[in-house]
């Protein structure tokens, strides 16, 4: 069977399917044939239902149907996660962002969630996530959410971060981890049986790049966008955890405690089953 997967062309998720692209782990079962796009376009292509298998942000999930979340795959945060950055010098601080005009990286990211749930109604400037630095800088915006790896890079001689997404999640919740990005697969194109298998083979993959760190790391570095080898190791040990090896009923309460919360907030229309796989 020919599976289609969906991933960002981002370290972590690279990372994750090392095990794929170097040929030591595969299966007489699936030919998998890659597709890489940014995280927003891949959330409008999963309620879209064109890809079989699917990075998306956790906080998509709550707009899909017939998919189902694998169990390894996750990107969590353990007390950390996007950064709201305001320009330094301008006055922007946590308290004024209510109502601010924000930089967002998509409507569906769970960073765009995360921000809601924290400070309230603000103005979405919608935008590709790399542009949102300079759309801060130039004024465009007010301030911006980082993701990815600027969480880390992002020039603190320009900017102030004034919103950490992470502690303050962490804080809400009693220290449950950040749920960020998973990856679903479609239950109207595999089996039960199927599913079961390729998330056991997902699992291998990663389990692959822990056991082989550093040509796991090398081989991410092709979407490394200019950073050094130290930066992207540094990020991927962030976001490829124990809980991406599998979520567990941790990375399931955080999901759910997400949904919850956006629900009783009015942000989403219902608090989505969480299935897992």
């Amino acid at each position: 069977m020919e599976i289609t997967l969906g991933h960002t062309p981002d370290a972590d998720d690279a990372f994750m399917f090392y095990g794929f692209a170097s040929g030591r782990v595969s299966s007489d079962k699936f030919r998998i044939k890659h597709v890489i796009q940014d995280i927003e376009t891949l959330n409008r292509r999963a309620l879209a239902h064109e890809l079989d298998v699917i990075a998306v942000s956790a906080h998509a999930y709550a707009y899909l149907t017939d998919y189902i979340i694998l169990r390894g795959g996750g990107s969590f945060g353990l007390n950390y996660g996007p950064v709201v950055i305001a320009r330094k010098g301008s006055g922007i601080n946590a308290d004024k962002l209510k109502g601010a005009k924000i930089a967002i990286p998509g409507k569906m990211t769970s960073a765009n969630l995360l921000l809601k749930l924290a400070v309230g109604n603000f103005t979405e400037i919608e935008m590709p996530f790399e542009t949102i630095p300079d759309a801060v800088l130039s004024g465009k915006a007010d301030a911006g959410v980082v993701i990815h790896e600027a969480q880390i890079t992002y020039d603190r001689s320009m900017f102030d971060g004034v919103l950490e997404l992470g502690p303050w999640w962490h804080s809400q919740t009693g220290g449950l981890p950040v749920p960020l990005g998973i990856n679903v697969a479609s239950k109207r194109t595999m089996t039960t049986d199927q599913l079961k298998e390729f998330s056991d083979l997902f699992v291998k993959s990663i389990e692959a790049g822990f056991e082989n760190m550093d040509a796991a790391v090398e081989y991410a570095m092709q979407y490394a966008r200019g950073q050094p080898k130290e930066t992207i190791t540094e990020f991927v040990k962030m976001y490829v955890n124990e809980l991406t090896r599998d979520m567990g009923s941790a990375g399931k309460k955080a999901i759910e405690k997400m949904f919850s919360m956006a629900k009783e907030k009015k942000l989403i229309d219902s608090g989505a089953k969480v299935e897992i796989v």
